[in-house]
């Protein structure tokens, strides 16, 4: 049985004890909407390593909780209604768990393109909206099937993946504190644990908090010397920055390093066109690439040589282009550095950073450091 097909089994008890088993069939069978949610919530049984798909989940969310807040399941009419503010449903978004830093894009194309990308035979998308008014509305045709209304089912359809995914964070959280504890003895089972966070499957946050965490403590046992005049330079440890959040509007970067002014940007993608485009936003500053790929560094970038040369054509933008990528440091590479901080026993405070990222990254509060400790008992 694959991971999809668990979360489906879930969602079709779900649906089965609301409307019975014989139903909850044809709804499955009929709907494009639960399809899509079918789609969009197998990642509840692949752990925390897995993308989350919260964004466009959650413009789902808004916009039927919106519509049962007023009944419109109860009393009809929805097609007289005005439409939900823009401002409210973006507002609830990040109330929910894990949606304190989400974008906008969702609620105003992306759920509605990746929809029609599964089901491109569907002329109905999720979202209605009047761009000029900024208000919104739920397709009620997607969320009426045979006769039935579906919108209190995907709330809950949507709480119960939520709560899987937060149940595997804490989970991935408390499997940190437990390898935090290991001594010295067991080097072989820390690089085992960080190498299994580090393949080309992982959800691109945990890469992300992983890979900065592993060069935050490689080059923090670094230092150069600087200074304004000869006579006032000084010994500085090199010290490693994350930016913001993954998939935040950070401009092409997400480490700097201090005091050289290092820029790092992690990427999943093999997408030539973000490359020039991630230089481009820098105006071509030297930018060290993170790439979550096991592929030889050569191979990486004779690959971006010839993309540039088929972009560009020009030798001299090319070489512009290609000497504004100051290094690409890849998974290889990363457990390299990572067994180098091992050996001069700093696993714990690259774990320790790995847990603080972590926390920030999936919004776990208090309570949810309670529950994690629990788990660790």
């Amino acid at each position: 049985m694959s991971d999809t097909q668990d979360f489906a089994l879930v969602i079709r008890d779900l649906l089965s004890r609301r409307f019975g088993p014989e139903k909850a069939a044809t709804l499955l069978a009929a709907s494009p909407l639960l399809g899509y949610l079918v789609r969009k919530t197998k990642a509840a049984n692949k752990g925390s390593k897995s993308r989350g798909s919260f964004a466009n989940l959650y413009a789902i969310y808004v916009l039927v909780e919106d519509y049962l807040n007023k009944e419109y399941d109860v009393r009809g009419d929805y097609s007289r209604y005005d439409g939900a503010k823009f401002s409210a449903l973006f507002t609830r978004q990040r109330q929910l768990p894990f949606g304190e830093k989400l974008q906008n894009h969702a609620l105003n194309s992306r759920l509605n393109d990746e929809f029609y990308k599964f089901y491109p035979d569907v002329e109905a998308r999720p979202i209605l909206r009047d761009v000029e008014t900024q208000r919104y509305w739920l397709n009620e045709s997607l969320f009426i099937v045979d006769g039935v209304n579906i919108c209190s089912a995907v709330i809950e359809i949507i709480d119960a993946y939520v709560e899987a995914r937060r149940g595997s964070f804490s989970s991935f959280i408390a499997a940190c504190r437990r390898i935090q504890e290991l001594d010295d003895s067991m080097a072989s089972e820390k690089v085992e644990f960080i190498a299994s966070l580090l393949n080309p499957n992982t959800d691109a946050r945990i890469f992300e908090i992983v890979s900065f965490a592993i060069m935050k403590t490689y080059y923090g046992d670094s230092t150069v010397w600087l200074g304004s005049t000869r006579e006032d330079v000084t010994e500085q440890p090199l010290t490693l920055y994350k930016t913001g959040r993954t998939n935040a509007n950070d401009g092409g970067i997400d480490f700097v390093m201090r005091p050289l002014g290092r820029f790092f940007q992690v990427t999943e993608t093999l997408d030539l066109k973000k490359y020039f485009l991630d230089i481009d936003k820098v105006q071509k500053f030297p930018i060290t690439f993170v790439i979550k790929t096991e592929m030889s560094v050569e191979e990486i970038g004779e690959r971006l040589r010839q993309g540039a040369r088929q972009a560009f054509g020009v030798t001299r933008i090319v070489d512009s282009y290609m000497s504004a990528i100051e290094e690409v440091i890849n998974i290889p590479l990363l457990l390299e550095l990572l067994d180098e901080s091992i050996k001069r026993g700093a696993f714990g405070d690259l774990i320790a950073e790995v847990i603080i990222q972590s926390r920030a990254e999936f919004n776990l509060d208090d309570d949810e450091e309670a529950m994690i400790r629990s788990l660790d008992a």
